[in-house]
């Protein structure tokens, strides 16, 4: 399937490509760049192959990159840990919310700062509201008492008040997000499985039509595709999905 033959929709996936490996990274990603929208690499690949990694799988793809390395830390480090990603020319780029107003709003300066003085495109910053791996006992367990949906809501206007450009959040909390969140708040969705899929160790999944009728901007889609015995085919079995 060609850019021009895919569903437009198909833009909507970012492929997670969550491999140590940049030779099998790069063989996937080359194989899906007509059938998804973008390319999702996180800590995994990061830590084992570091920014020319991602370069190497980048370059020849002509996808966006969303680089989900979910900064924590204090503002000054998480600043300097933008700066240092800007060069990679990320779409997208991902810091935790949980670090709280001053290291969100000190994020945002570095990559507007750091794109301008680079004279590159200015990745949109995600927030990591709760990771969907986790449940209401998973927070209880950490002090975080609640449903789950008021601590990712709470968490989101807190990013949009940063000046943060969207957040990471489940399927089940696009619909609420979207009538409590700016026009124009970009939503990244995870946890997406389509209803042939296993859900893995995702506790709160919907399918990729059920997420984009709820308001959802982007799927991040893992598994269902890399795993699948054809990729591609896979990959071209969801967008037909999307319509």
């Amino acid at each position: 399937m060609t850019p021009e033959t895919r569903s437009p929709r198909a833009d909507r996936i970012f492929v997670a490509l969550d491999t140590p490996g940049v030779a099998a990274a790069r063989q996937l990603a080359g194989r899906l760049a007509g059938s998804v929208g973008g390319l999702k690499l996180g800590l995994e690949f990061f830590v084992a192959c570091g920014p020319d990694g991602i370069r190497a799988v980048t370059e020849d793809a002509g996808l966006p990159l969303f680089l989900d390395l979910k900064f924590h830390d204090i503002p000054n480090t998480v600043a300097g840990a933008v700066r240092s990603a800007v060069p990679l020319r990320p779409a997208f780029l991902t810091v935790h919310a949980s670090g709280g107003r001053a290291m969100l709003r000190a994020a945002a300066d570095a990559a507007a700062e750091e794109a301008e003085r680079l004279g590159v495109p200015r990745p949109k910053l995600l927030a990591v509201t709760v990771l969907t791996s986790l449940g209401a006992d998973d927070l209880a367990a950490v002090g975080q008492a609640g449903p789950v949906e008021d601590q990712v809501a709470r968490l989101a206007e807190l990013t949009a008040e940063a000046g943060i450009d969207g957040a990471v959040c489940s399927p089940a909390e696009v619909a609420p997000l979207r009538r409590r969140l700016p026009p124009g708040f970009t939503l990244m969705v995870p946890g997406i499985r389509p209803a042939w899929a296993a859900a893995g160790d995702q506790k709160r999944v919907m399918t990729p039509a059920e997420a984009v009728a709820a308001g959802a901007d982007h799927l991040v889609i893992g598994r269902p595709i890399t795993a699948a015995a054809d990729p591609v085919e896979a990959a071209r079995r969801i967008g037909a999905e999307l319509g």
